[in-house]
């Protein structure tokens, strides 16, 4: 489960390092994957957006395929997706 407390922090890290090697240091009870936003399917709404990323939820880390969620009291981890500019 992925408390909105710890979602937030996970953000404010984001602002900071958004690398998934960051990220992993600072929240090893977490796993973490990162992308381009227009990777992801429109069928899925960010859990959380701040400044450049849209971060999404994700469930299967602990050994079953990764699949995106709207669950976060299934969550085990967090895709962080760069945000595309659309000049």
């Amino acid at each position: 489960m992925i408390s909105p407390a710890q979602l937030f922090r996970v953000g404010e890290a984001t602002m900071l390092d958004a690398r998934a090697a960051s990220l992993r240091q600072r929240f090893p009870d977490l796993h973490f994957t990162e992308c381009s936003e227009d990777d992801v399917s429109p069928r899925y709404q960010p859990a959380l957006s701040v400044e450049g990323y849209d971060l999404f939820l994700i469930s299967g880390a602990s050994g079953h395929c990764l699949a995106l969620t709207n669950d976060a009291t299934n969550a085990t981890g967090i895709l962080i997706a760069a945000k595309v500019d659309d000049e």
